[in-house]
């Protein structure tokens, strides 16, 4: 028996896994609010103490940096460290991932229905594959073939400067300036960052509002999800907030090119997060490809490597999940 987490500031999802069934198929699966536990280890003991079995090794997906055995959590007053969690556990073995090397570890083992292809391409096995995933924040990774399987590797790409890549995104960039001292790919690129996006458009672009989402958008609080929602909204879509997804599809599409670049993903680019599959009619027009393939002189390169969506809204767990059992 095999103990996963996905561990965010917002909640944790633990998931008891049998060697046998896989890492798709949890036996038990419990979520509890992150911000009402002193710690991971308390949720741990509390699932235990519902679930007693032994356990034979545990990973947990963090959405932070892992340093040494330990991570700390955006958001939370939380120090999470293996050596405590593995006392709990009665001296069973932890790893702890990324959040997004947790998502790069379920890549390899997605099936047909958790992805959606936007291109095709020319994979070449064993090549690297990237992964950027637009959530809250904007997280990024990367696969390797060691002669065995695909190995993940964390990153920290999407604190990387934005670059724009024409006079919109200039302005984007000085209106943005007037706000940060950097500009990340995260503050353009994320759940964080639509809600600069949509100023920029309502006060540069469009210079207007529609009034019935300004008052949502007040009362919310958290903007992001009325902006996805009335964007995309086939009934009363607000302009505004349509340009501002626009805007941002973009930016993911040039984002997701420079990885492949960065990593030389021949085996492909996987796009991950909550934002992409809400967003997916808009990823899907030949626009997409189009800027994600627009890098001069390295254009057809690009043109062969595959790009896929990924749908499975628990990909972070099931990473996790074949993370404890390898």
């Amino acid at each position: 028996m095999y103990l996963a987490g996905d561990i965010g500031g917002t909640k944790t999802i633990l998931a008891l896994f049998d060697y046998n069934s896989g890492p798709h198929h949890p036996l038990v699966e419990q979520t509890f609010p992150s911000a009402q536990y002193p710690g991971l280890e308390a949720i741990i003991a509390e699932f235990c103490a519902q679930h007693p079995v032994s356990i034979t090794g545990a990973a947990f997906g963090v959405a932070g940096p892992v340093m040494a055995g330990k991570a700390s959590i955006t958001n939370l007053h939380w120090t999470i460290d293996v050596a405590v969690l593995s006392d709990v556990l009665k001296g069973a073995p932890v790893r702890l991932l990324n959040d997004l090397e947790a998502i790069a570890q379920s890549v390899p083992i997605l099936e047909p229905a958790d992805v959606e292809t936007l291109a095709v391409g020319s994979p070449i096995p064993g090549g690297a594959i990237g992964v950027i995933a637009p959530g809250t924040g904007l997280g990024e990774a990367f696969l390797t073939w060691d002669g065995q399987r695909y190995r993940p590797h964390p990153s920290e790409g999407g604190h990387t400067t934005f670059a724009p890549r024409n006079r919109i995104e200039k302005d984007l960039l000085d209106y943005l300036h007037q706000r940060y001292t950097h500009v990340s790919y995260e503050r353009v690129c994320s759940g964080i960052g639509i809600p600069n996006l949509y100023a920029f458009v309502r006060d540069c672009l469009l210079q207007q509002e529609t009034p019935e989402v300004a008052e949502q958008l007040a009362a919310a609080s958290d903007p992001t999800p009325v902006i996805v929602q009335a964007g995309m909204s086939t009934e009363q879509m607000c302009l505004v907030c349509r340009t501002t997804l626009e805007l941002f599809v973009d930016i993911l599409a040039a984002e997701a090119g420079n990885l492949a670049l960065k990593v030389l993903a021949t085996g492909g680019v996987y796009i991950g997060g909550g934002l992409p599959p809400r967003v997916l009619p808009l990823m899907k027009r030949s626009r997409f490809l189009q800027i994600f393939r627009d890098k001069g002189r390295f254009s057809e390169l690009l043109s062969r490597i595959p790009v896929h969506v990924i749908l499975e809204p628990k990909a972070g767990l099931l990473g996790a999940a074949a993370a404890a059992m390898s």
